[in-house]
């Protein structure tokens, strides 16, 4: 091939494959050396083991070249966030509390990603306990700064060019946000597109899965792959999912229509990002509402972290009692916090969920996608966090499909990106008017 096989998408990687273009076996060995010269700075992985990878991208060219039945991803390496449970690598889940954990089951996602044919690479770094307490990760285009949490390491390795394709999970913004500061696509779906069996679960309300990509068509092929109904999830749907991968492939029939909120923490913004957000959102034009954000909405922050802190205490709570010593400064205060939190307390917000859904389904009746801010701005520096999650809230908060495009650049070149919120369960909508707005911003640029 003319370039280096790590650099190829997903898309790409998988139409060489099948075209015998490529073998797996030496795609897997350009990502793997490209992690070997890069991951000393970056720290992405908790887990690599070369050799298990080459294996499976060996039996993946095994039944390619006899002529057996490929599936959508056959012989493209995936990451793996470590907190999803896998039979043959451990599962850490960013704290060596979990040290030597493996499950003799795999998570329903993974099952999924085996019958597609795909290369369980390895685990890429969390934050501890998938929450607010950073690791080591770093980002890929300034090691000097953070590549945003808790799914730092799976968006860390596709900006890094170490896979193609990897997956997080997103409880606040922990998908969109990642994305941003990496200049990559971040995609979470609507709440119980994905299941979450095998998962750490910190809050069996809010917890929900996503993926990132180098392009939209790659992160909507991946939804489409570890989609489906699991009754072991309670909050997974038994019904058919959105056609993601036609959804990003699809060219919108009329120029959708878009809607700006005014929230009050707008404010947050970089100058950077604000003036390129502003940028955007004049070259959609008329097909831009913008409008006042009713006060509930910001409300809304609140009733999130209520929720999150009440349940993560109660699913966790054998591993805050066991092993409180071992939990960061970071993270003791917040489950102290949490503990506070009455039942009472927590039914109120839970209601107030419901209610925010109810208002969204209203609300895309008229529009097509929310814009918004992904992030505050550029990716803080190492140390000071993993990013403010603000921007992302709300939607999480109400189960909505989210996507990030790396469209801005900051005050010091590192990437910011620009968030569509779609109505749930048009996840396809969603990515067909992302789809329009990337070409309508070439066309207009």
């Amino acid at each position: 091939m003319n370039t280096a096989p790590y650099t190829l998408t997903a898309t790409e990687a998988v139409a060489a494959i099948a075209a015998g273009r490529l073998s797996s076996v030496d795609l897997v060995k350009s990502c793997l050396a490209r992690i070997a010269q890069t991951d000393g700075a970056i720290k992405a992985w908790a887990y690599l083991d070369p050799d298990a990878a080459l294996a499976q991208a060996a039996e993946c060219d095994r039944i390619r070249k006899a002529g057996l039945a490929t599936g959508p991803l056959h012989g493209v390496p995936v990451g793996l966030k470590d907190i999803i449970d896998t039979v043959d690598m451990p599962t850490l889940r960013g704290t060596p509390i979990f040290a030597g954990r493996q499950t003799d089951s795999d998570a329903r996602l993974v099952e999924h990603l085996r019958e597609a044919g795909a290369v369980i690479m390895g685990k890429t770094v969390t934050t501890e306990l998938a929450f607010v307490h950073a690791n080591e990760t770093r980002n890929p285009h300034n090691p000097d700064r953070s590549p945003g949490g808790s799914s730092s390491g799976s968006a860390a390795a596709v900006a890094a060019m170490h896979v193609p394709l990897a997956i997080g999970t997103q409880t606040n913004g922990s998908v969109i946000r990642p994305a941003s500061f990496c200049g990559i696509f971040g995609f979470k779906p609507t709440r119980g597109v994905i299941s979450r069996d095998g998962l750490l679960q910190t809050s069996v309300s809010l917890d929900q899965v996503g993926c990132f990509g180098r392009t939209l068509a790659d992160v909507a092929l991946l939804t489409d792959v570890i989609g489906g109904y699991d009754q072991r999830d309670p909050l997974s749907f038994a019904r058919p999912r959105p056609a993601m991968a036609a959804g990003a492939a699809q060219d919108a029939p009329v120029a959708p229509n878009f809607a700006w909120m005014a929230l009050p923490f707008n404010d947050r913004l970089s100058e950077a990002a604000r003036e390129g957000l502003d940028a955007v959102c004049d070259v959609i034009g008329p097909q831009l509402t913008k409008m006042s954000a009713a006060d509930t909405l910001s409300n809304l922050v609140a009733v999130q972290a209520r929720i999150h802190e009440y349940e993560i205490c109660q699913h966790l709570a054998d591993v805050f009692d066991g092993h409180w010593d071992q939990i960061s400064a970071t993270l003791q205060p917040v489950v102290t916090r949490g503990r506070k939190i009455s039942a009472a307390e927590y039914e109120d917000a839970l209601a107030v969920k419901t209610s925010a859904e109810a208002f969204f389904d209203n609300f895309f009746v008229a529009y097509d996608a929310i814009i918004a801010p992904a992030a505050a701005g550029e990716a803080p520096m190492f140390g000071a966090g993993t990013g403010d999650p603000i921007f992302c809230t709300l939607w999480t908060l109400a189960g909505l499909p989210c996507v990030t495009l790396p469209l801005l650049v900051g005050e010091t070149g590192l990437p910011i990106g620009v968030q569509l919120i779609g109505p749930a369960e048009k996840d396809n909508r969603l990515l067909r008017t992302a789809r329009w707005l990337q070409h309508h911003l070439a066309t207009a640029a």
